[in-house]
């Protein structure tokens, strides 16, 4: 190979023979913790309302702008609490539909909820859970307290066959 155009064009064709590596995936969000070996992923979520928000903040996120990134078939256990000083909330995991629910309904997999959806739970008061992330689409994750979600009190969830582990996406 002493043409060295041949040469250029097989290390564009084979970049591994120029000793190039694939770029490293983006560490997950320190609130995610995926664990390949168990197939599962723990969230630690913490709602918070800052001084002149229009509404309480997912682990300082609102109106979907992350959306949880989880391979279809794994755990998801969840640490939640509230810093809310203003007003009780919660969390339910609900299928994305046209429009917001006015309030929390049925999770849409088995115990993926806090406790008192609707009613909320006080400030400094916290909620575990673990569910099976058994069905791939869309969800949202919102407050189910009447009137929360629909003033931006949700993050989105992926459950992803595709997914090789739990992520956190930016919106």
């Amino acid at each position: 190979m002493s043409n060295p155009y041949s040469l250029l064009l097989l290390l564009l064709a084979f970049p591994a023979a120029a000793g190039a590596q694939t770029a490293p995936a983006a560490p997950a969000a320190p609130w995610v913790v995926p664990d390949g070996a168990t197939r599962s992923v723990r969230l630690s979520l913490e709602v918070t309302r800052p001084s002149g928000a229009p509404s309480a903040l997912i682990n300082g996120h609102r109106e979907g702008a992350v959306q949880v990134v989880v391979p279809l078939g794994w755990t998801v256990a969840w640490d939640w609490r509230s810093a809310d000083s203003t007003a009780p909330h919660s969390l339910v995991v609900m299928a994305e539909r046209e429009k917001l629910p006015t309030e929390g309904g049925r999770p849409v997999f088995t115990n993926a909820m806090t406790r008192a959806v609707t009613a909320g739970l006080t400030p400094a008061q916290g909620d575990r859970t673990t569910f099976e992330a058994e069905q791939a689409g869309w969800y949202w994750m919102l407050c189910g307290v009447p009137g929360h979600a629909i003033a931006g009190e949700w993050i989105g969830l992926k459950v992803d066959p595709e997914a090789g582990t739990a992520a956190v996406r930016e919106k």
